[in-house]
């Protein structure tokens, strides 16, 4: 077994052109082989992927931790007079946390990636700009789209996709802690969410109209795994989100089932215990630095 290198741990605090605010956390070696910009779950606090991003470090790679706006060190919170949707977080943080990360890793592959929506989110952004992005991480990740899930998942999509935004619209924010389901959670980004759930696509207000064929365009490396076990982000929706991307784009695809993954395989067990991911993932990074 390789031993595990030394990392230091470093947070920036980045502004939005709007005045929002969020920390940026980075851990990594003092000569990363590549760096990642890591993306959260929806409603999931950058801090809750520490290990994730340690497990990665030991092995050469420089992880950012990317705070989505309105959770964790955010700011911003929701509500009726504080709302946004998707665009600002792709047009606007998201290239702010790129470029902060490509400062402090300015000499090695640049990779986006992310868990669940974050995963979706690090394909967008990929596509809105791939001249500055050198693969793509995707991690029980995929289309929200009802004819790729099972049931009774699909039935229940389809249900919070009427009830929840109501209930947004209704008390100005989603009380998604409440309710079992993401954070406390904007109506733009409740709205955008059920618009590509329904629609299976991303022709959404604010990003550019032709944002499915910037996503067709993307001709980069791809790292993506599924879960066994994982009602959230199953095997469909992930080579459905896959599907959006160029043919061209060269895949490993990792399917673990739990005693591969050292944990219960379904959508969030592995953040507590990621070295089965971490392992595999890193790999990848190296191999990639070396083709680069």
């Amino acid at each position: 077994m390789a031993t595990a290198e030394p990392w230091y741990e470093r947070s920036r605090e980045l502004v939005a052109r709007d005045g929002a605010r969020w920390l940026l956390t980075v851990l990594s070696p003092a000569r990363p082989r590549a760096a990642l910009l890591w993306i959260p779950a929806l409603g999931v606090a950058a801090r809750s992927y520490r290990r994730f991003a340690e497990a990665l470090a030991e092995q050469g790679v420089a992880v950012a931790l990317h705070e989505w706006r309105g959770i964790g060190s955010s700011s911003v919170r929701a509500s009726r007079d504080c709302d946004w949707s998707y665009a600002p977080l792709l047009l606007d943080d998201l290239p702010c946390a790129r470029a902060a990360l490509r400062e402090i890793a300015p000499q090695v592959p640049l990779f986006i990636g992310g868990h669940s929506l974050g995963g979706q989110f690090a394909a967008l952004g990929t596509a809105l700009d791939p001249a500055n992005v050198d693969g793509l991480v995707l991690i029980a990740a995929g289309l929200p789209h009802p004819p790729h899930f099972p049931q009774p998942m699909r039935t229940g999509m389809r249900l919070a996709f009427t009830l929840l935004p109501a209930l947004a619209g209704m008390l100005g924010f989603l009380p998604g802690r409440q309710l079992g389901f993401a954070g406390r959670e904007s109506r733009g980004v409740i709205r955008d969410w059920v618009w590509s759930g329904r629609h299976g696509g991303y022709r959404l207000p604010g990003l550019p109209e032709n944002i499915e064929q910037r996503l067709r365009a993307v001709q980069l490396p791809v790292f993506a795994m599924h879960f066994a076990h994982d009602a959230f982000g199953p095997e469909r929706a992930l080579h459905a989100l896959l599907g959006k991307l160029g043919a061209a784009c060269e895949r490993e695809i990792h399917g673990l089932d739990s005693p591969q993954l050292g944990t219960h395989a379904d959508h969030f067990s592995w953040m507590k215990q990621p070295d089965g991911v971490a392992h595999r993932l890193g790999r990848w990074a190296r191999a990639e630095r070396q083709t680069d």
